[in-house]
């Protein structure tokens, strides 16, 4: 029987991680996925360039070292934290009834806006890891966006939903200045608790009925 002539191809084989030209887009999604697994400390840049499927040489036009490849997943980090304060805050304002004050909605709008920063610390710790503790300067120039649909990051969210509460007059506006640092600094010391302190590992039912509590306390105190 007759041998087959098997002909070697000289084309590489495709690739099935990213699509052609967007290997900086393949290589946030790993680091993403990397920082979601395991924090800032988890954002290698050898590791993303494995899991996009290319040798390290090929993500250097892109990101000239790891510090680069964590601003950058540091700022879809924040994007994706606001974006989750601003799915809460509609889902919040949604469920006020239609004859509800504009106290009630600013008072709804703070307590949103904590609330969603709470749930995203537990639900994606590694992001919020990286959001709020990765080691990068904060001058780095990176051109992913940092805020959510809105384009208002973490703080500056917290920031607009005090200034509602000025707006409906539920706040005195001598007040207002340096509130969003006095409640941003309860609220995120909670969610540090809750993550990575004595409340780590308690009942969701228990962190959930703190969260409540320091969010009234905190819109009571402003």
């Amino acid at each position: 029987m007759k041998e087959k002539t098997v002909v070697a191809s000289s084309a590489p084989p495709a690739r099935s991680t990213y699509r052609h030209g967007d290997l900086r887009r393949a290589l946030l999604e790993a680091g993403m996925e990397l920082a979601r697994q395991g924090g800032p400390e988890a954002v290698v840049l050898r590791e993303a360039t494995r899991r996009a499927g290319v040798v390290p040489n090929a993500a250097y036009r892109h990101f000239a070292s790891r510090q680069a490849l964590l601003a950058a997943v540091r700022a879809a980090a924040l994007a994706a934290t606001a974006s989750a304060m601003e799915a809460e805050m509609a889902a919040e304002l949604a469920a006020l009834p239609d004859e509800g004050t504009p106290i009630e909605r600013a008072r709804a709008a703070v307590r949103a806006v904590g609330a969603g920063y709470l749930r995203f610390a537990q639900e994606e710790t590694g992001l919020f890891r990286t959001a709020f503790g990765a080691p990068v300067d904060v001058e780095d120039p990176t051109e992913e966006a940092k805020g959510g649909k809105s384009g208002l990051n973490p703080f500056e969210l917290l920031g607009a939903a005090l200034d509602g509460l000025v707006a409906a007059g539920a706040l005195p506006a001598e007040r207002r200045p340096g509130a969003e640092f006095l409640a941003w600094s309860a609220v995120h010391g909670l969610a540090l608790l809750i993550i990575d302190g004595p409340l780590r590992g308690a009942p969701s039912e228990y962190t959930d009925q703190l969260g409540r509590q320091l969010l009234e306390m905190v819109e009571k105190g402003l």
